[in-house]
Order: structure tokens, then sequence, then C-alpha cells
């Protein structure tokens, strides 16, 4: 990076702080394997930013794999939407953010938003996801160790954040249907 990228990066970064000091964020570079053959980012590897960002944000506020792993649990996935506004291209770092934006009362339930901004800090996508904690032996959701529950329930929420309910999972309108 020269001089002035690392400039722009910095005073973006002072900017997303300005305008939401509780927003978690981490920069990546988009690499050859994450473009598409249109040769702008894949949307596997949007999916693979938010998930990557994500862990790194519950992993800094101690809520890894080892504390998952501890109480026997682990994260599943019910929704994720991306919305496209901009293309990404190979090039120029991105910035991906990531909000608590939602969660049940006894912590089973979560959802999370991510942003993806250029060095400018223009938008350029934003995902949605929704999901649970899943008890690992008994193969079924579950509320939250004490534990995980008090460092959870103080993690930075987004300023429009609400209290899921089971409802919430289903809001989408989506609902099985068998082949016969």
């Amino acid at each position: 990076m020269n001089g002035t990228t690392t400039r722009i990066l910095v005073a973006t970064i002072l900017i997303f702080t300005k305008k939401n000091d509780k927003m978690y964020k981490k920069t990546f570079d988009v690499r050859w394997s994450d473009l598409d053959a249109n040769r702008h980012m894949a949307n596997s590897a949007y999916q693979n930013f938010m998930s990557h960002t994500r862990m790194a944000f519950l992993m800094e506020n101690d809520f890894g794999h080892r504390e998952m792993s501890q109480f026997e649990m682990g994260p599943v996935i019910f929704n994720e939407q991306v919305f496209y506004f901009k293309e990404i291209m190979q090039g120029s770092p991105i910035t991906v953010t990531c909000e608590v934006s939602g969660m049940s009362e006894d912590g089973s339930l979560f959802a999370f938003r991510h942003n993806f901004y250029d060095i400018k800090g223009k938008n350029l996508a934003r995902g949605l996801m929704t999901g649970a904690w899943m008890n690992l032996k008994e193969r079924r959701i579950t509320a939250l160790h004490p534990e995980l529950f008090e460092k959870i329930k103080n993690f930075p929420k987004a300023t429009d954040f609400v209290v899921l309910t089971k409802a919430d999972t289903r809001s989408h309108g989506e609902f099985p249907v068998d082949l016969e």
C-alpha cells in the first residue's frame, strides 16, 4: 500500500468510527479467487467475507470456537441475504462491517448486518443474516449458557436493534414443501 492509499484508508476508518463507533470493521483485499467469470466479486465471496468478519467479531469478544466447544454449541444460519449496490472489483481494499441487529431474550436467536465499503466509504453491498445457537449433543436450538449469554448481551448493538422471536425466523414467508 502506498502512502496515499494508507491515508485514505485511515481517513475512511475515522469516518466509519464517527458514524457508529460500535460498528465492528475488518478490511480485506479482494483476491483473484474471490472473482467470478465477470471479473467482479462472486456471490460466494460476499458470504465468505461476512462469515470471516462475524467470526472475528465473536472471537475478539471472547466468544470463539474455544468457548463454543466448551459449552458444546455452534451457530446455525437460517437465512442470509445480500443486496448488491455496486460492483466490487479486485485492486483496492474493502471494509466489511458487522453489527448485531437482533437477538432473542434468551440469546438463542441472533441477527447480524454486514455492510461492504470501498476505501472512500461508499456502501457497495449489504448482507443480512439470522440464525440460532444449537446444542451439538441434542442437535436442537438452545438458549445460551449463562456465561456466554453475559458476553453476547453486552455486544455492541445496531441503532435499530430488535428483540427477536421465533416467528421472526420465518418472517420471510418461506416454508418447506416436500416432494410426494
